[in-house]
């Protein structure tokens, strides 16, 4: 009785081997001549229940392909983003420095810079790190003719003036430094004294006058006196812009000490500046 049953075990599993071998047949083989319709009419329901029992797995195996492909299309599609993205910033950075050196060539062409002296345009490597902006480094030095107290102007005025230097490189002192004082004066009215950081501000300055003046306005310009005394002189030549009146007293026929001065320069922006080399200080 156990021996049947092994036999018919035996049986069934050939059985399933042989039918296994004839769907391979079948599908691989296209099934071609009278035999294999006749086998594809007898298995292809049987066919048809293995191929709807796989199909949630080929769906599945299917997903998973259109949806990498997506996510590396997707990842194609930012890299491109960024790199417009980054394109778009260079043009505009690449722009706003054409403008810049405009300004500077328009300033040195426009006989605003005293004869004498010689620019030397440098782009600024390094700033203070305060929020007082009282210092930038220089990507020129010595070699390139600069000398401490070099007097040191961007496209729209005087920024300050050359603190230290070394062969390749410069340290800039700037007018919102405590420690810079530059004697200046009003015009048309030629009221003069002398320029100073503003305490307790970022980037303002006060013009305290030598005299006490009257009919001062608001928006008036203030720029370098350049001084001369025999055989000193200002570190700063004249006429250099600084910036403007800020605000007068309401009551004009008092006579003012001092009066707040907005400059010229944004020193929070600035990118380049002209380095003044050459000029005669004594």
């Amino acid at each position: 009785m156990y021996r049947k049953q092994i036999r018919r075990r035996r049986a069934v599993l050939l059985g399933l081997v042989a039918l296994a071998f004839i769907l391979i047949t079948v599908t691989f083989g296209g099934g071609s001549g009278g035999f294999g319709q006749a086998v594809g009419t007898v298995t292809g329901p049987i066919g048809n229940v293995i191929s709807d029992a796989f199909k949630p797995a080929r769906d599945l195996i299917g997903w998973f392909d259109e949806t990498f492909a997506a996510r590396g299309e997707n990842e194609r599609l930012r890299s491109r983003l960024a790199n417009a993205e980054a394109e778009v910033v260079a043009g505009r950075v690449a722009v706003q420095e054409n403008r810049q050196f405009r300004r500077l060539l328009g300033l040195q062409r426009s006989g605003r810079i005293p004869s004498g002296y010689q620019p030397v345009t440098a782009r600024i490597t390094t700033r203070s790190p305060t929020i007082w902006i009282t210092t930038a480094g220089i990507d020129r030095g010595s070699s390139d003719g600069i000398e401490v107290d070099d007097p040191v102007v961007s496209d729209q005025g005087l920024v300050g003036k050359v603190s230290s230097v070394a062969p390749s490189e410069a340290v800039v002192t700037l007018l919102p430094d405590g420690s810079s004082a530059v004697s200046a004066k009003v015009v048309p009215g030629g009221a003069q004294g002398v320029v100073t950081a503003k305490i307790g501000t970022t980037g303002e300055f006060v013009l305290e006058f030598i005299d006490e003046t009257r009919g001062l306005e608001d928006g008036e310009s203030v720029v370098t006196a350049g001084w001369r005394e025999e055989d000193l002189a200002s570190i700063y030549p004249p006429n250099l812009p600084i910036g403007e009146v800020k605000a007068v007293p309401i009551d004009t026929r008092e006579a003012v000490k001092s009066v707040d001065i907005r400059p010229y320069p944004d020193f929070a922006t600035l990118e380049y500046l002209t380095v003044l080399t050459g000029g005669s200080r004594g």
